[in-house]
């Protein structure tokens, strides 16, 4: 299913830019709008609007033209700093703990990703100065976009969703979160949302942008404590959080596990090979949170499902992992050691 409301997104996106540079972003037309996953702005050179495997520069007018194109609109270090000013409200400081982190979110749940130099004290990251490139993801509700993973999952136990980034995963998770908790899926389940960065939720200055229907959301905690606060105050059936993997993430999902709350979350992978090099989801797996994952095709074709994998299948002698793809057919892939 599609967004409709893509170009009032897009605008809402750039919303936060200084104007010189918005004032163009505003006359992008509508079908480059509604294609748009990124917005990137980058000192010294020109504004470029991502969506898929396409890239469109655009002139003060808001044409989109080629790389190389005389007269493209092109960043400046003052756009930058003002429109990073912008961001933050114009209090940088209380914004440092997501800028130490690598972005910030703003109004509507778009998330910046910031570039820079960054600043140390005492052997610890504390910011970042010197703004060099800024990148606005583009927040997405896409009523639906579960749809085809609810088609496959059995919705029962834990479920890791692996994918590329920009392949779908937190729009996917998003109307995970809203169809179990208002009954959609056949069962209202109780669910929490640990939302870090703002971004499932799209929650900027406490109200929530996104449609997460009945889920209780804990806005801001790391994911870790989150994890645990939900368990201990909240009762949930589901746990969702986007982009799991450290080991404070790890030891909280098994504290969870141990509680009977069932995990939906996410971790950075496109495909089966990629997560099983990676030794935090090897060690996510051997939790025993996760009894399915799904992985998502690539960012070509966002949100789609490659395929749903059993973890731990009794059935195959290398304790493994079984495939169980939309249309019933059925194969052994990787163990997990």
């Amino acid at each position: 299913m599609k967004d409709p409301y893509t170009e009032q997104r897009f605008d809402s996106a750039v919303s936060c830019v200084h104007n010189r540079l918005k004032e163009a972003l505003l006359r992008v037309p509508n079908r480059i709008k509604r294609s748009a996953q990124e917005i990137r702005l980058r000192a010294g050179r020109p504004v470029t609007v991502c969506g898929g495997l396409q890239s469109h520069f655009i002139t003060p007018e808001g044409v989109p033209s080629a790389w190389g194109t005389p007269g493209l609109l092109t960043v400046t270090p003052e756009d930058l700093s003002e429109t990073f000013r912008i961001m933050c409200d114009y209090s940088v400081y209380s914004y440092q703990n997501d800028i130490k982190n690598g972005f910030v979110t703003i109004n509507g749940g778009h998330r910046v990703g910031l570039c820079g130099t960054a600043v140390f004290h005492h052997g610890e990251m504390t910011g970042i100065r010197d703004i060099s490139s800024l990148n606005i993801r583009i927040s997405r509700q896409i009523y639906g976009a579960a749809d085809g993973l609810l088609e496959c999952w059995n919705k029962t136990g834990g479920l890791l969703l692996a994918g590329a980034p920009c392949s779908g995963k937190t729009t996917i998770l998003r109307d995970l979160a809203r169809q179990l908790s208002t009954g959609s899926t056949g069962t209202m389940r109780k669910v929490v949302v640990v939302d870090e960065r703002g971004e499932l939720s799209g929650t900027c200055s406490g109200v929530c942008h996104n449609d997460l229907g009945l889920s209780d959301v804990l806005n801001g905690y790391q994911k870790g404590e989150g994890i645990l606060q939900a368990v201990r105050c909240l009762s949930p059936d589901v746990v969702v959080c986007d982009e799991v993997g450290n080991l404070s993430d790890i030891s909280a999902i098994e504290e969870g596990l141990n509680a009977g709350v069932e995990m939906i979350a996410s971790i950075h992978a496109g495909s089966l090979e990629e997560l099983f090099r990676r030794k935090q989801a090897r060690r996510l797996l051997e939790t025993g949170a996760f009894t399915q994952v799904a992985l998502l095709k690539t960012s070509r074709s966002p949100g789609g499902i490659q395929g749903v994998y059993k973890v731990g299948d009794e059935d195959v002698k290398a304790g493994g992992m079984y495939f169980d793809d939309c249309g019933g057919s059925r194969g052994g892939v990787f163990a997990v050691p």
